[in-house]
């Protein structure tokens, strides 16, 4: 499998711990954002988007993160990153959208590109759109999280789950942009415990190929 993504890209990062979490292999092909190399031509024949991650398995192509998670759960099972029953696949799936489709899309990269070339927004007014959002969705993601009694060291149970694919890269997105995480100690907590793992620690931006030495 090739799987094309950037380093700080946080769709490619949840995608690299789910693949890793899998005990997958693949070759990974770095698509430069910051030099706009997915919207050149030949990247964008194979996602008219010009959107990372793109995963190339023998002769299918799969795009979109919460696609490309749905694909490996189905076609490789074990260990599975989904509960066995359908309430808890629907909670998993919940959570996961509270990121992936209301914190992270307002606050990519096309977005922030968008308010500093096009709108004149300065550096300091990036970070406060990017403060606004994120606190905001922690602070109802923090509110699920803590009142499931039944949760453990994960978003959901004893092992990681679609949620925590999501949700370790936007607490990196959200240390980048100076968010004050202190409101959020089950947040916190389930972080510091992923970390720990090797799924996890390999996915991270900075063990990536394309990672700068310094940024």
């Amino acid at each position: 499998m090739k799987l094309y993504g950037y380093f700080r890209s946080g769709t490619s990062y949840r995608t690299r711990i789910a693949m890793n979490l899998k005990g997958l292999e693949y070759d990974y092909l770095a698509v430069n954002l910051a030099q706009d190399e997915q919207l050149a031509e030949t990247f964008k024949t194979l996602n008219p988007q010009g959107l990372v991650p793109i995963l190339q398995a023998d002769d299918v192509l799969l795009y979109q993160s919460p696609a490309i998670l749905e694909w490996l759960e189905e076609v490789y099972p074990v260990p599975p990153l989904l509960p066995s029953d359908a309430a808890g696949r629907m909670q998993v799936r919940a959570l996961s959208a509270m990121i992936g489709c209301d914190i992270h899309p307002i606050n990519n990269r096309r977005i922030l590109q968008y308010l500093r070339h096009e709108l004149s927004v300065d550096e300091a007014q990036v970070i406060t759109w990017c403060n606004r959002w994120i606190s905001e969705g922690f602070a109802a993601l923090e509110k699920r999280l803590a009142a499931d009694h039944t949760r453990g060291k994960f978003c959901y149970g004893d092992t990681p789950t679609f949620a925590d694919c999501y949700l370790i890269p936007q607490v990196s997105s959200a240390r980048r942009f100076e968010v004050d995480l202190t409101p959020y100690p089950t947040i916190v907590a389930i972080d510091a415990h992923c970390r720990t793992l090797k799924a996890f620690i390999d996915a991270e931006p900075m063990q990536q190929p394309d990672a700068p030495q310094s940024i």
